[in-house]
């Protein structure tokens, strides 16, 4: 008798403790409003202010835009989990949101990478940092991130959409990621796993390797572009631990994914509002206009 193909997965979250699951939950909630609020306005300053109409603030406003998708592809899930007894998805959901995790996160990798280049040609090439980085080029460059990002997770979720999933199905995590799935197949994950891994080479570390040297050729630019370096060190950081890692359903685990999907898209405002004059000041005309 063959074995019977799992059509769902129990996402099995954070913890079983129905109050530490209430306390996370207001916990959560509250970080999920503040990083549409801090997000949105960020967005909203760099709009409506036209001393914010240049390249670092149009790749800024789009990092913002960026973080409010990246955290929105698995907040709402774990806050309705966190209330619910099932806490099930469907297959075809699991890897829906791996695609747009994979995605969301690929193309936040390229586009810090075009932000440190466009933070080394103002540095390096003032004069015509101008005419280089026009409008054009910019929108060129954003969407070549996205354009790429998709194409590369579209090409993991192909491969990994002919994986069979058998008797297990409990996901030691509160959200879908490819690396937690391959534990669950009884089919051969060779082909999955060896995407997975060119894509993360090819992709985030040629990306940080992009960041690493754009530094290096101008010195003075890790004390002129802090925010950008902290923002790199918050996404590579929890990203690399969380793939390196494995997948055990571990608090160190938990701990990088939380992270990555949860705090960084809340902290990347916060860290470019209070590290930049120019935010400080558009956001405080915004307020008093308002008031």
């Amino acid at each position: 008798m063959g074995m019977e193909i799992m059509s769902r997965f129990i996402l099995l979250g954070l913890s079983a403790d129905p109050q530490i699951q209430a306390l996370l939950f207001v916990l959560l909630f509250v970080i999920y409003i503040l990083t549409l609020m801090g997000n949105l306005m960020l967005l909203l300053v760099i709009r409506v202010d036209s001393q914010l109409h240049n390249p670092m603030y149009f790749f800024l406003g789009q990092l913002s835009f960026l973080d409010l998708c990246h955290s929105s592809v698995t907040v709402p899930k774990l806050l309705e989990n966190l209330l619910s007894e099932k806490k099930t998805i469907s297959v075809e959901g699991c890897m829906a949101q791996a695609f747009f995790v994979f995605a969301t996160g690929g193309t936040e990798s390229c586009l810090l990478a075009v932000m440190a280049c466009d933070r080394c040609v103002a540095i390096s090439s003032p004069l015509l940092y101008g005419q280089m980085m026009n409008r054009k080029l910019c929108m060129g460059l954003v969407w070549g991130s996205w354009g790429l990002a998709f194409t590369d997770a579209l090409i993991n979720i192909l491969v990994a959409v002919n994986l069979d999933f058998c008797e297990a199905q409990d996901i030691h995590h509160f959200s879908c990621e490819l690396p937690s799935l391959y534990a669950l197949s009884c089919s051969d994950v060779s082909a999955s796993f060896t995407a997975l891994l060119c894509s993360s080479l090819l992709h985030f570390f040629g990306n940080f390797l992009l960041i690493f040297f754009s530094y290096v050729c101008r010195s003075k630019a890790f004390s002129t572009c802090s925010s950008h370096l902290t923002a790199v060190s918050f996404f590579y950081g929890s990203g690399l631990l969380r793939y390196l890692m494995p997948n055990s359903g571990s608090t160190q685990e938990f701990i990088c994914s939380l992270q990555d999907s949860v705090i960084t898209p809340m902290l990347n405002p916060l860290i470019c509002s209070l590290k930049n004059k120019e935010v400080k000041a558009a956001v405080r005309k915004m307020l008093r206009k308002c008031s």
